[in-house]
């Protein structure tokens, strides 16, 4: 009879662990979904265009950009805003990645 209470132990034992298991894999889990992510955010190169390629970035900001709103003065934003407000309004004006690259190196270039 003793070995049988014991096998009952050990089996209760076991269901315990198992439980255990699952709780500390979910939250492990849990904890990893929670965790910050790493922004991707697509920041241009620094002045990587050809004067051909920033004439172009300029005719393209002054259509593109202009067709919606004022153009803004490029020296009104440091280089590192204009990485974000360009990554904001490239998509809405359906540039390319090179389109994208070109405006920017124009603005970084007008600013100086």
């Amino acid at each position: 009879m003793r070995m049988g209470n014991s096998y009952i132990c050990f089996i209760q034992i076991i269901d315990n662990m198992k439980k255990i298991i699952a709780v500390a894999s979910f939250t492990a889990v849990l904890m990893a979904s929670c965790t910050q992510k790493a922004t991707t955010a697509a920041t241009p190169a620094a002045a990587v265009s050809t004067a051909e390629q920033i004439a172009q970035g300029k005719t393209i900001f002054e259509n593109s950009c202009g067709r919606c709103h004022k153009l803004p003065d490029p020296a009104s934003h440091t280089s590192v805003q204009w990485v974000g407000i360009m990554n904001s309004m490239a998509p809405k004006a359906k540039l390319t990645d090179e389109q994208h690259q070109w405006v920017y190196d124009y603005i970084v270039s007008a600013k100086k």
